[in-house]
């Protein structure tokens, strides 16, 4: 999974694979200058050396190579003297300890786009998926939670996974690179190393075991905790009103408790890594320790024959010692990463889920509104099965306003979102001028629709962007003449930064008739050739009420509309009325002769009169 993540970032892989080579080779040949420096201290080596020319027969490459750069040091010793050789030795350790560290800088620098671009990656990805998703996948899932795995399953991976990726490429070259050299100073040496370093990765595996399992309960823990914030934030007028305030805050300390109790698990696991890497590291080094003590007295190997000399020995264990500090890295990323892809799994849960509302292979054009919209048969369940809609059956011809009317849970709301595939049908079909919409693309399907909703849907932006929501490269005129036509203008003006005024999160900066004005104005701006409309005047007080039905009544008279009514005295000049009852059309006529037949509409009118 996180390598499509990586993937475009390839180049800055391979700048960090080279420039970690170049500091581990840096690194081994300062570490080298160990030797002939402690010669020169403590006169360890007083064997005097002949340069043996490369290539010649009976001796190795790594015989010519010590006993070369033995020479040479001597040689120089001889001719310049012990002190002066002894400061070039130093300076050349500074020198490629200066190459060492500023190859370790440019590996770290390099990376840090690679982390910070596949975080943004993710979450771009996340917010992509969220906005492709149909409105039922999110009548399943809780906001805060989806809003927790974009902020803290996210982060959990920028910590743990994206922060190890620079340990996976670091450390395993160091790893590489220092047990060649082990090998190649003593192969003996290291069949002992080798008799620990299993031991070794089985007690961490052992430790880290459960890691994965208890962090993804954390995480989940941190959902609960984000919904139970955004679920706060929505209703505080009725938690205040009930005086629910004790209440809430025992639920949310009852979780955030829980999520304390998993997270400390959690913590204590990973604390664990450093400290048993550490004693485990140290364990293995005094072994070999000591058995390297024990031949250097011996003066012979474990199989007879030569064994290092003791600057040899101390140039092996210095080296030993820095490869135990990428293993304990390496330690650290196999606690780290079983969090991450704790959390990974919980953002897959979004990333894959499946999208049933599909654009067609082939799709049919679809140019505009010339004709009728067509239900036949249209039937709608939900997943968990409960039936909604059950054998529609409705005609609505371009031009006509046609109101749909009905007690709660009667399904009209679920039979509008169906036109522009908010939701697909589960059997039957919905025509537009004979085409079937599942035939159309989808954004040519929602282009020729406009939506008003009984709750107004603003941003946090200013009332001109927010009019302008649905139209590119809106004018100031245009989006003042709409807001003029849906009795906004005024109230806008008397803003101090006008149509630039921001409206807060959700428009709570203004009333709740003067958000709905401008959801109507936003819809009137973009001119659709059918409109939607869910209880539109809904918010208004009586007299904004009258004049946006005027308005809105000019608008229906050049296009299709359809209306979802709760007070039926906003529809009675509508052509044609759908009254429905437990997902079916129980009634259809206009307001007058409904009233006449004295069925279900009239039981609904005479409720609202009284």
């Amino acid at each position: 999974m996180m390598r499509q993540y990586a993937s475009p970032y390839q180049r800055y892989l391979g700048g960090a694979v080279l420039l970690n080579i170049l500091s581990a080779v840096f690194n081994i040949f300062s570490f080298a200058v160990i030797i002939p420096l402690l010669n020169i201290l403590f006169r360890l080596d007083t064997t005097r050396y002949e340069f043996i020319p490369w290539g010649s027969d009976g001796f190795s490459f790594k015989d010519i190579l010590v006993n070369n750069a033995y020479w040479w040091v001597s040689d120089f010793t001889e001719v310049h003297g012990a002190v002066t050789t002894l400061l070039l030795l130093c300076a050349v350790m500074i020198f490629f300890t200066a190459l060492k560290t500023s190859c370790y800088f440019g590996s770290t620098a390099v990376m840090i786009p690679i982390r910070n671009g596949i975080v943004k990656d993710i979450r771009n990805r996340i917010y992509n998926k969220i906005l492709s998703l149909p409105i039922g996948f999110f009548s399943q899932e809780r906001k805060g939670d989806i809003i927790a795995r974009m902020s803290g399953d996210v982060g959990e991976v920028e910590a743990s996974i994206t922060s190890s990726i620079e340990m996976l490429i670091k450390d395993p070259i160091l790893i590489l690179f220092y047990f060649g050299v082990l090998l190649f100073t003593s192969p003996e040496m290291v069949l002992i190393i080798i008799v620990f370093v299993p031991a070794f990765i089985w007690i961490m595996g052992v430790i880290g075991k459960q890691l994965k399992r208890q962090s993804l309960e954390a995480q989940t823990l941190w959902s609960d905790t984000m919904s139970q914030v955004e679920e706060t934030l929505g209703g505080l007028r009725i938690i205040k009103a009930f005086n629910a305030e004790k209440k809430m805050s025992g639920r949310f300390l009852a979780v955030t408790d829980a999520m304390r109790r998993k997270v400390s698990r959690v913590n204590a696991r990973q604390a664990l890594a450093h400290p048993v890497s550490e004693f485990l590291g140290t364990v293995m080094i005094m072994i070999v320790l000591a058995i390297g003590g024990v031949l250097i007295i011996r003066g012979k190997g474990l199989f007879g024959g030569r064994f290092m000399d003791a600057s040899q020995f101390i140039f092996f264990m210095v080296i030993l010692y820095s490869v135990i500090a990428p293993i304990k890295e390496l330690s650290k990323a196999t606690y780290g990463i079983p969090k991450g892809l704790a959390s990974m799994e919980r953002i897959n849960k979004i990333l894959e889920a499946e999208n049933p509302i599909q654009e067609p292979e082939h799709p049919v054009e679809l140019d505009g509104f010339r004709d009728r919209i067509t239900f036949s048969g249209v039937q709608f369940s939900y997943e968990n099965g409960r039936e909604i809609l059950k054998g529609i059956d409705l005609d609505i011809p371009r031009g006509k306003m046609v109101a749909i009317v009905g007690e709660s849970g009667a399904g009209k709301s679920t039979l509008v979102d169906l036109i522009p595939r908010f939701y697909d049908v589960s059997g039957g079909r919905i025509t537009i001028d004979g085409k079937d919409i599942k035939d159309v693309r989808i954004k040519d399907l929602r282009a020729l629709m406009g939506n008003v909703n009984q709750d107004p849907i603003l941003f946090n932006d200013t009332i001109f962007n927010n009019i302008a929501f649905g139209v590119e490269g809106a004018t100031e005129e245009e989006v003042v003449a709409a807001a003029r036509i849906a009795n906004a203008h005024d109230f806008i003006m008397e803003k101090e930064e006008g149509y630039q005024t921001n409206i807060g999160d959700r428009g709570m900066r203004l009333s709740g008739g003067q958000r709905q004005r401008l959801s109507i104005a936003r819809a009137i701006l973009k001119n659709p050739p059918i409109l939607i409309l869910d209880e539109a005047t809904a918010s208004l007080d009586t007299e904004s009420e009258r004049i946006v039905q005027d308005a809105l009544d000019r608008l229906m008279s050049t296009r299709t509309t359809i209306a979802i009514a709760h007070r039926l005295s906003t529809i009675k000049n509508a052509d044609e009325i759908i009254v429905m009852h437990e997902g079916r059309v129980v009634e259809r006529g206009r307001h007058d002769e409904l009233i006449a037949r004295g069925g279900y509409y009239k039981k609904l009118n005479d409720m609202q009169a009284l």
